[in-house]
């Protein structure tokens, strides 16, 4: 049985209940679970990130408008995909809307399987980035393992130094390079020189931890 927060939803906050009823009407009938809301301080109030899904999301609303809870997010670092739809659609909204990273920006009346694609769509990318999340906080436990001098070799490596190059930056020999770079392997468990580039990019490694 799936954990509630790994249901996928599409989550639809606007302020009109008749768009609502009728957004909720077409999400379901094509099999989607649909959470519908008055208004962005209610749709926060519920909401707890770590949620799968997606936001269908108005912009004009009283209160927090759908941009402002737009940015909301980005500034609590929640990376729900938004799908901004409007009846008042212009071309700087638009703009911030995009720049704010919504995936896409629907005008009101909308084509009803267009709106479904672009909500496949952001589902999709929700799982997309839920995968290189739990990737990240695995390689994050794996790199606890290493030894400073381990992580300081595997920057090395990972930069395309060479076992003799590395040996002589840090003044060791080219068999005690081999033991690190062996170490590293295993610890970080990377079947390849080309897989544990990826991991280092993928947790963006030195350059949070300040390695060169």
């Amino acid at each position: 049985m799936k954990n509630r927060s790994q249901t996928k939803t599409v989550f639809v906050v606007d302020d009109d209940q008749a768009m609502r009823t009728s957004l909720k009407w077409l999400i379901e009938s094509v099999g989607m679970r649909v959470q519908t809301y008055p208004s962005a301080d209610a749709f926060i109030q519920d909401y707890y990130p770590g949620r799968a899904g997606c936001l269908l999301l108005d912009v004009r609303m009283p209160g927090m408008s759908g941009l402002d809870l737009q940015e909301y997010f980005l500034r609590q670092g929640i990376r729900l995909p938004i799908i901004i739809i409007t009846g008042h659609g212009d071309v700087p909204m638009a703009v911030r809307a995009m720049k704010g990273g919504a995936v896409d920006f629907i005008e009101k009346p909308f084509n009803d399987e267009l709106l479904l694609d672009s909500i496949r769509s952001a589902l999709e990318l929700d799982e997309q980035q839920r995968g290189e999340q739990a990737m990240r906080s695995e390689v994050a436990a794996r790199l606890d393992q290493l030894t400073p001098r381990e992580i300081e070799v595997m920057g090395m490596v990972t930069e395309g130094q060479s076992n003799k190059e590395i040996a002589a930056a840090l003044g060791v020999s080219a068999k005690t390079v081999e033991a690190h770079r062996a170490h590293v392997m295993e610890k970080m468990q990377a079947e390849s020189l080309a897989e544990l580039v990826k991991m280092a990019l993928l947790c963006h490694v030195f350059e949070e931890r300040g390695e060169k």
